[in-house]
């Protein structure tokens, strides 16, 4: 179902065009209302209760959960997805026979822990990158073999919104008992995403792109299988056993809470950041992330359409998700079309060659074909 412009729930002036949801999203009035009664609530402490610390925190884990259809039990609060990825790396041991599987041009902190674990374990690390027409799932698959150790990838590349089909990679992985770990963190909340039918080993997002929420905040799936014998990375109180009981922290526990929570950071019970999220969950929830995806879609292919008329390149709809796209454009007229835009209060992301475009509930044709005017200038 396409839903109608939500731009009323913002706070963007009317000569704003903002087209970079995968950079940051804008605030909605409700997550900016969260976060003052979150800083009013935290400005007096003497009022706080024990079920401040972790109830919000049991919330935004189950609602985090309900959007990629698994149980609160399998889901730890980070502070960012490098965070999560560090949280996998530590749970995941590979020898030196074994491979690494990640792609050409990946996010960065799905990156930095591969190769700190490729010194550590002797693994090698392949890097994939794709050969004339060939898609991303088609690289992977191929490279994929008995040796293949870990494969850590994205569910759509951050600089052009081109899609893995990670059911088909997790399938493959699964047959060479190798393990998958996915960073999320540019469709959590704009894609439909399934852990039940992905079944990765780890899966992070960041809450502050389109999760619409606060910076600060991240989310770690965890399967199952580690929730009983995992090792965090950090050895806090607020995951052990009986942590509510403050009277009792003094008798040291060895006993983690159940489930993904013995991964969860210190510090996550935060009074400001944390209903912040929560708001912007519920409202996704609300809208429906299928309807989300549909209604970002009909934008993003009217800007396929119109980047064709101009003669410029862009990924075909059957091979990019529907709420981000990257428009191939000139490197050496990047800095210069970057001014132009900027001028013209027109805000997108250039990464490498793209010009990456990712609009949301807040944008409608018109900013399409604002963004257009200034490109035919």
């Amino acid at each position: 179902m396409i839903l109608e412009n939500q731009k009323s729930l913002f706070n963007i002036p009317p000569d704003i065009t903002f087209l970079n949801c995968s950079y940051m999203s804008p605030m909605l009035n409700r997550v900016k209302e969260a976060a003052v009664q979150g800083l009013e609530k935290r400005s007096n402490p003497w009022k706080l209760k024990t079920d401040d610390w972790f109830g919000p925190a049991e919330e935004a884990r189950d609602l985090f959960a309900q959007i990629v259809n698994t149980g609160k039990e399998n889901i730890a609060l980070t502070p960012s997805a490098s965070y999560g990825i560090a949280t996998a790396a530590k749970n995941i041991h590979l020898t030196a026979k074994q491979k690494i599987v990640l792609l050409d041009q990946q996010y960065p902190s799905n990156v930095y822990s591969w190769r700190e674990l490729s010194k550590e374990s002797g693994a090698e690390i392949v890097t994939i990158r794709r050969n004339g027409t060939q898609n991303w799932t088609e690289a992977i698959l191929e490279k994929i073999n008995e040796q293949t150790g870990l494969v850590a990838v994205p569910n759509c590349h951050w600089t052009d919104g081109s899609i893995v089909d990670l059911e088909q990679v997790s399938t493959a992985v699964k047959k060479v008992n190798a393990k998958l770990v996915i960073d999320a963190s540019q469709s959590v909340g704009a894609l439909p995403i399934d852990v039940t039918k992905i079944k990765p080993d780890f899966l992070v997002s960041v809450g502050y792109k389109w999760l619409l929420g606060p910076y600060g905040i991240g989310y770690l799936y965890i399967d199952p299988q580690y929730g009983s014998k995992g090792t965090p990375i950090e050895y806090g109180w607020l995951n052990k056993k009986g942590s509510a009981d403050f009277s009792k922290l003094v008798e040291y526990q060895d006993q983690y809470e159940s489930g993904a929570r013995r991964f969860d950071a210190g510090g996550f019970p935060s009074f400001v950041h944390l209903p912040m999220a929560i708001a912007g969950m519920k409202q996704l929830l609300s809208w429906g992330i299928e309807n989300v995806q549909e209604s970002i879609s009909a934008m993003t292919d009217a800007i396929e359409s119109k980047a064709k008329e101009f003669g410029l390149k862009a990924p075909e709809k059957n091979t990019r998700a529907g709420h981000m796209i990257g428009i191939t454009y000139p490197q050496e007229e990047i800095a210069a079309l970057n001014k132009r835009l900027a001028e013209h209060q027109v805000f997108v992301s250039f990464r490498g060659d793209k010009i990456r475009i990712a609009p949301h509930l807040y944008n409608d044709v018109n900013d399409v074909e604002r963004l257009f005017d200034v490109l035919k200038r």
